[in-house]
């Protein structure tokens, strides 16, 4: 364990894996299977929403308790990602990631399958537990997958398609439940699974082995887990009540007797020592600002424009649309020109696409709204790859998992954040100027990112700077 004053292994620690050396051969078939499980992953995150009042109905239960359909799934995975991250960085990945997949395909046919309520919710802490382990995994997978001049195209991979399951959740949520019910909902990841288990299991060299939690873990998850569900409620409760606020500082002791205890203070350290903490707020930042835009552009177009469910989802989709576009170009970019003057240009093209949407008011047609969702998504597109080509290439050695939890970290609390800091700007702005704060407060997020990743870390040399000029690999 790492030290976060001097970095040194204490006595008594559990012995790290140590790095793995980069690999010869460009295995793009495992920078696909990150991709695809990043895509299902996220996918997951939204999908059930559009399906809880079916839920409801077929388990016959109150809506409440539907909502544990979600909610069993979201906390579990904001709240093990950082003792997840740790831990990985001591096991063997081939074998996590193996045994999580396999987890969450067999949570998804048990949630598919569920008599009742119980035991649709156990289904989901399960494909949430198994969720926290993929969404750390896929950027180190990308990231160990090809030479170092190759990283911004690997990392554009999982740092695009994960978004695109985020946004795309509600469609496809909708589609399954129109014509086959709200149990394929659960189903429909398991074929990606087993393929991407399939991929794993004969492309991927052993690498270790898994290694059980000891008691620090479950120490580190019990107060994340606690401040995370507090906050997260809090956050709920947002649109209803002032009360929120207060409710969300109730969040604040438990996580910060993790982060200064031996659970935090080596997270925080190994931030520090890379010169991570600018790039993570600047992760932060953007999601916050997409899903603000997000939260506002829709409740706007279809409450104040009364235009359709399916017309308002389909000028939403322009930013997705946008960012897969982009990013392929983004990470092709950065492996040629470096990955921060490429993240900076995306950011910046984001911020200048909500900018344009301030102004929003009565009379905005959805070809108006959407070339200006087109521009902000073309510029998350070049942004994702680059970005975190740049934060996972200055993680420390033997430390890449550790990075890759507390990146996701940032980008899931965005998305958290972003509807909830709207609907508070929202509020005392009024119903006319209402949807110009929430915009205006997205806007400011994202122009935010842009001098947070303009300027280098203080750290150690990232070598996805210049990666044109990267060391060939070393044989494994």
């Amino acid at each position: 364990m790492i030290d976060d004053a001097s970095g040194a292994d204490q006595p008594g620690d559990v012995p790290e894996r140590p790095a793995d050396p980069p690999e010869v051969r460009d295995r793009w078939l495992l920078v696909a299977v990150a991709g695809a499980l990043a895509f299902v992953a996220m996918l997951d995150m939204n999908i059930v929403n559009v399906a809880l009042a079916d839920i409801s109905q077929g388990l016959r239960v109150s809506a409440a308790t539907a909502q544990w359909a979600v909610l069993g799934y979201q906390l579990p995975v904001v709240a093990l990602l950082l003792p997840v991250g740790r831990w990985l960085d001591a096991v063997g990945t081939r074998p996590a990631l193996l045994v999580a997949t396999g987890g969450f395909a067999l949570c998804s046919a048990l949630a598919a399958a569920s008599p009742w309520a119980a035991w649709l919710i156990a289904a989901r802490i399960g494909q949430g537990m198994c969720g926290a382990v993929l969404f750390v995994l896929m950027p180190v997978l990308a990231i160990r997958s090809v030479r170092p001049e190759l990283r911004g195209r690997a990392m554009s991979v999982p740092a695009t398609l994960g978004p695109l399951g985020a946004v795309t959740g509600p469609a496809v949520g909708g589609l399954l439940l129109d014509h086959l019910g709200w149990r394929w909902i659960f189903l429909v990841k398991i074929p990606f699974c087993l393929l991407a288990l399939a991929v794993v299991w004969r492309a991927m060299a052993g690498d270790g082995r898994l290694r059980g939690a000891d008691r620090r873990f479950l120490a580190d998850t019990a107060l994340i887990a606690m401040g995370v569900t507090i906050l997260l409620l809090s956050l709920t409760l947002a649109s209803d009540t002032p009360a929120w606020l207060p409710l969300a500082l109730v969040a604040a002791p438990p996580l910060w007797w993790w982060l200064r205890g031996p659970g935090g203070r080596p997270v925080a350290g190994v931030l520090r020592a890379a010169g991570l903490l600018r790039a993570h707020g600047a992760v932060l930042a953007l999601a916050v600002g997409f899903a603000a835009m997000h939260y506002v552009v829709a409740l706007h177009l279809q409450r104040d424009e009364d235009v359709s469910a399916t017309t308002t989802g389909l000028t939403v989709l322009v930013f997705p649309l946008g960012m897969g576009l982009a990013g392929p170009l983004g990470g092709r970019l950065a492996d040629r020109y470096g990955a921060r003057p490429v993240a900076v240009t995306g950011a910046a093209l984001t911020a200048v696409g909500l900018l344009l949407l301030v102004p929003l008011g009565d009379g905005w047609s959805p070809p108006d709204v959407a070339w200006r969702l087109a521009l902000a998504g073309l510029g998350m597109g070049l942004n994702g790859g680059p970005a975190q080509a740049l934060v996972m290439g200055a993680a420390p050695p033997g430390r890449a998992a550790t990075v890759g939890s507390t990146v996701q970290l940032a980008r899931s609390l965005g998305f958290t954040l972003g509807p909830a800091l709207a609907t508070a700007a929202w509020g005392p702005a009024g119903p006319d100027d209402g949807v110009r704060a929430g915009l205006a407060l997205a806007t400011l997020a994202a122009c935010s990112a842009v001098p947070l990743l303009a300027r280098p870390a203080r750290g150690p040399a990232n070598p996805t700077e210049k990666t044109a000029d990267a060391a060939p690999a070393a044989p494994r």
